[in-house]
């Protein structure tokens, strides 16, 4: 994190959002509406990416100038916590001291879990060397439903989101509690947090206790569990603009000057 920029803890709203379909998602226009503001901002709002995608992905999108760079990253659905140097050769570093118990409850069985759904209708497993979580591509028209019972008589909790993805994570780990944990780390007041996503493997964070937003178009299974949560908006806009709709409904900080209301 830039210097010039004050820390989370003194900055008046911070943004916790999921990437693909949420914080990427919506109309050029509204994601470019939302990052300028951000980015003219940023004395007062923090961003902390929340995310399935691993830190090199993260790197390479920020880079390209397809999206502003976070302050924080919690990557690999929960099992990475990371702060942002920009001008770094490696921009995203794992803080250790919050990862210590992700790890020690991985506990380095990823060799394990392989070896264990080898073979299993409908998991072809991803190639990318996570750290903390091993994680599969799902058919959902082929995937066997045995495959949650073996991870669990393993220790591990499984996921399946957007009916495409199934991840095999620490127990207890995954966005939501990630998430509060680094909020507590960095003495944000909860009441100043946003969390927005769009599929299962958002719903932890969506119901961390945050002020929440499932955005436009979010996965109806999603819908369906956030559907009784009073923190939680469901917005009407897709993507980006769902994200400052809900900034609006919860009055967490002044809009882009000229930004249409859409409640």
């Amino acid at each position: 994190m830039s210097g010039a920029h004050p820390p989370l803890s003194a900055r008046a709203f911070v943004l916790a959002t999921d990437l693909d379909g949420t914080f990427l998602g919506g109309t050029p226009a509204a994601r470019r509406r939302l990052y300028d503001w951000i980015e003219a901002s940023r004395r007062t709002i923090g961003l902390i990416f929340v995310t399935g995608r691993d830190p090199r992905f993260i790197a390479e999108l920020c880079r390209a100038g397809e999206a502003p760079w976070p302050d924080y990253v919690i990557g690999d659905v929960g099992t990475t916590v990371a702060a942002i140097a920009r001008d770094a050769e490696i921009p995203v570093q794992p803080l250790a001291a919050l990862e210590a118990e992700i790890s020690s409850l991985w506990a380095d069985r990823g060799e394990e879990v392989r070896a264990a759904l080898d073979g299993r209708p409908g998991l072809s497993l991803q190639k990318t060397p996570f750290r903390y979580r091993v994680s599969y591509d799902l058919d959902p028209e082929t995937f066997d439903p045995a495959a949650h019972e073996t991870v669990a008589a393993l220790g591990f909790d499984s996921l399946v989101s957007d009916n495409r993805f199934f991840d095999v994570l620490p127990p207890g780990v995954s966005k939501g509690p990630t998430l509060r944990r680094l909020i507590a780390h960095l003495g944000v007041g909860a009441e100043r947090v946003l969390a927005a996503g769009d599929t299962l493997n958002d719903l932890s964070m969506l119901e961390a206790g945050f002020n929440a937003v499932a955005v436009g178009g979010s996965e109806p299974g999603l819908l369906v569990r956030v559907a009784g949560l009073e923190k939680v908006h469901k917005a009407k806009a897709a993507g980006a603009a769902g994200i400052l709709e809900a900034i609006e409904r919860f009055d967490l900080h002044p809009l882009p000057e000229g930004e249409m209301r859409v409640l």
